[in-house]
């Protein structure tokens, strides 16, 4: 009871609503038979813990909103994104929350680099431009680990986290007539014919209104929004460092450590 008494109510409300909700959506996929769906589902439980193991083994405090969107986020992603298909009848469903994953990584690291430059332990102190530098390094470095990740789960289990993307134009040297390193550029592309085996039998499909490219467009497009999330809070960082008082409404978003007697 007494742990429950340290969540402050909008934490304790959020984590019960979201949690109820993903125990339904694991009750519902399990008689539907989708297993697949009820492994996201306790995975998202897991993931919904990690806020509190900051907070106990890490002593750090991460602020209410702060634990909020980190719940919304994981919510948004695993239930409602994968399992609800919210990434296929939303256009922009992935890159809203690739540009919320390269703010709350910035958020971290910025936290990090900031307990050290004002602890009493560290002797070196850095300058607010260097620690907004580290936080968007450090956001950037998880927004690329993330697509190697999405890289590697396609490759090895035949996924698509990268998901494929039509175009309607394409420039590349390989259909250079000579075999020069110039590119061709091909425009309006009406339709792309696959032949292959599928479900082994041999298939000819047909896809129209473009080229099926299979997964650059989605990486690089998150990364640049990852990049874009990662310069805001990396500028509100740095103001934050130079007028801590003027721009407080930073600390709903940066991680501290906890004094001793709390």
């Amino acid at each position: 009871m007494e742990k429950i008494k340290k969540y402050r109510k909008r934490d304790l409300t959020a984590y019960v609503i979201l949690r109820a909700l993903v125990i339904l959506t694991i009750i519902i996929q399990a008689f539907r038979g989708n297993w697949q769906n009820v492994f996201l589902g306790f995975l998202t439980l897991v993931l919904f813990m990690i806020p509190s193991i900051i907070d106990r083994k890490l002593n750090i405090k991460l602020p209410t909103v702060l634990e909020t969107i980190i719940l919304l986020f994981i919510f948004s992603a695993e239930i409602l994104g994968e399992i609800q298909n919210f990434y296929g009848i939303f256009k922009h469903w992935d890159t809203i929350l690739h540009t919320i994953n390269g703010f709350l990584c910035a958020a971290i690291g910025f936290s990090l680099i900031d307990i050290l430059n004002r602890s009493e332990k560290f002797h070196t102190k850095m300058t607010p431009v260097f620690v907004a530098l580290v936080a968007f390094c450090f956001s950037m470095t998880i927004g690329v680990l993330w697509e190697f990740f999405e890289y590697g789960m396609d490759k090895s289990f035949n996924t698509d986290m990268q998901k494929d993307k039509m175009l309607s134009q394409i420039s590349t040297v390989e259909l250079n007539s000579e075999k020069k390193n110039v590119p061709v550029k091909i425009e309006n592309i009406e339709y792309t014919k696959i032949v292959g085996t599928m479900n082994d039998e041999k298939k000819e499909i047909t896809i129209n209104n473009g080229y099926l490219d299979i997964g650059l467009n989605d990486t690089m497009g998150d990364l640049i929004v990852n990049f874009i999330g990662a310069v805001i809070f990396s500028i509100i960082g740095l103001l934050y460092i130079k007028g801590r008082d003027e721009y407080k409404f930073a600390e709903n978003f940066i991680p501290i450590l906890k004094n001793k007697n709390s």
